[in-house]
C-alpha cells in the first residue's frame, strides 16, 4: 500500500501517522521526493481501513499494489535512486558509470595493465574475476583469495572502485575492501546469499538469471533490500532463447522496462551477452541508447590466450573506441532532450 501525503503535512502529524501504522505491524518506507512524500507500507496491510486513512487531513491518496516486491518497486520511490559506487563515483539518475577489464584476474602484470588502459580511455570501476564460476569444472576457477589481492593492488595504482563476483558466503570476509559485490546470474536466487547482502554496506549488483523473468530479478533485488542495503543494481547479461548463434540473447526491452518497474540503477553486460567480441561495440551502444546507467565490459590485453571467456574480451584499443562511442552518443542524447 502506498500513502501520497499532502505537501503542507508537519512533521509531528507525519510521525504520528508513521507511529500509529508500525503499531498495527507494519514497516513503513518513508520516500522523500522533490514534490511529495510517500509512505510504503510492508506488510499484512489487508487490515488497513483505506478510507480511515484517505480521510485524514494530510493524505491525498491511498493506494493498493499487487506486486510482490515493495522496496524495490517505482511506486513507492518515484524518483531515481543514485549512490555512490566506490569514491565520489555515483550511479543512477542521470549518473553514468563503465564498469571494465578482464573476465579472470590472471597475474599481476596483466591486471595492472588493463586496469591503467581502462582507467585511461574513461572506464570509471575496474572488474575482474578472482572467483570463477564455470560449467565444466576442469576449466579455470580463478585465483581465489590471490585474486582479490591482485585486484586490490590494481585498485591502488589506478584509484579504481573495484567490483568482483561472490560465489559463497564462505568467501564474505575476503571482501571488505571490495568497492561492488557481484551477484552472478548462478546466485541471483540464492537467497540465503542475498539476504546476508542485505546487512553489507557496500552497494550490490545483481546479473539476472539466464530464465529469470523481470519480477524474479526485482525479487532477487527485494532479499536484499529488506535486510536494510538499498543501493542494489539490476544487471542484464542476455538470457537463453531457442537462438543459439549468439552465447545469449541480450534483452534490450529489459532497461526501459526495468527502470519503469524500478527506482533501481540498471546496466548491461554485453560482452557476457553476446560471447562475441564484434558483437560488444554495437550491443553497448544499443543499452547506452536504451537508457541504461551504465555498461559492464570484459576488456583483456590478449584476448587469444586469455584463461577464461577471451572470445567475448574486446581490446584495450577497440574499448578505447567504444569509450569515446558512448560518451559521444550520451551527449547526442542529452542535447536533444534539452531541445
Amino acid at each position: 500500500m502506498i500513502i501520497l501525503l499532502k505537501n503542507n503535512t508537519k512533521n509531528d502529524e507525519l510521525q504520528s501517522l508513521i507511529e500509529w501504522l508500525k503499531n498495527m505491524g507494519l514497516d513503513v518506507h518513508i520516500s522523500e521526493g522533490a514534490e511529495q512524500t510517500l509512505l510504503g507500507l510492508i506488510g499484512d496491510t489487508s487490515r488497513i481501513d483505506t478510507d480511515l486513512i484517505q480521510a485524514l487531513d494530510i493524505v491525498e491518496s491511498v493506494k493498493r499494489i499487487q506486486e510482490p516486491y515493495k522496496n524495490a518497486n517505482r511506486k513507492f520511490h518515484p524518483d531515481d535512486s543514485i549512490f555512490e559506487v566506490g569514491k565520489d563515483n555515483l550511479i543512477g539518475g542521470g549518473h553514468f558509470q563503465i564498469i571494465a577489464g578482464p573476465c579472470s584476474v590472471e597475474n599481476e602484470e596483466q591486471i595492472c595493465t588493463i586496469a591503467k588502459d581502462v582507467k585511461k580511455s574513461g572506464a570509471t570501476i575496474l572488474r575482474g574475476g578472482a572467483f570463477k564460476p564455470r560449467t565444466s569444472p576442469y576449466s579455470f576457477q580463478g585465483l581465489r583469495q590471490e585474486g582479490i589481492r591482485l585486484l586490490l593492488l590494481a585498485k591502488k595504482e589506478t584509484g579504481l572502485p573495484i567490483i568482483t563476483e561472490l560465489m559463497d558466503l564462505s568467501q564474505l570476509s575476503l571482501f571488505d575492501e571490495v568497492d561492488v559485490i557481484q551477484v552472478g546470474a548462478r546466485n541471483m536466487q540464492n537467497f540465503e546469499m542475498l539476504k546476508e547482502l542485505g546487512h553489507c554496506d557496500k552497494p550490490i549488483l545483481i546479473k539476472r538469471g539466464m530464465s529469470s523473468t523481470f519480477q524474479e530479478l526485482l525479487m532477487s533485488a527485494e532479499y536484499v533490500m529488506s535486510g536494510g542495503n538499498e543501493r542494489v543494481i539490476l544487471c542484464e547479461r542476455g538470457i537463453r532463447t531457442f537462438e543459439t548463434y549468439t552465447r545469449n540473447t541480450l534483452d534490450i526491452s529489459a532497461v526501459p522496462v526495468l527502470k519503469e518497474l524500478s527506482h533501481l540503477p540498471v546496466v548491461v553486460d554485453p560482452s557476457h551477452a553476446t560471447g562475441m567480441s564484434r558483437m560488444v561495440p554495437p550491443m553497448a551502444l544499443a543499452a547506452t541508447a536504451a537508457g541504461a546507467d551504465g555498461l559492464m565490459v570484459e576488456v583483456h590485453n590478449d584476448p587469444a590466450h586469455a584463461l577464461c571467456d577471451g572470445p567475448q574480451s574486446i581490446t584495450p584499443e577497440t574499448f578505447d573506441k567504444l569509450a569515446h562511442q558512448v560518451k559521444s552518443l550520451r551527449n547526442a542524447m542529452n542535447a536533444a532532450l534539452e531541445c
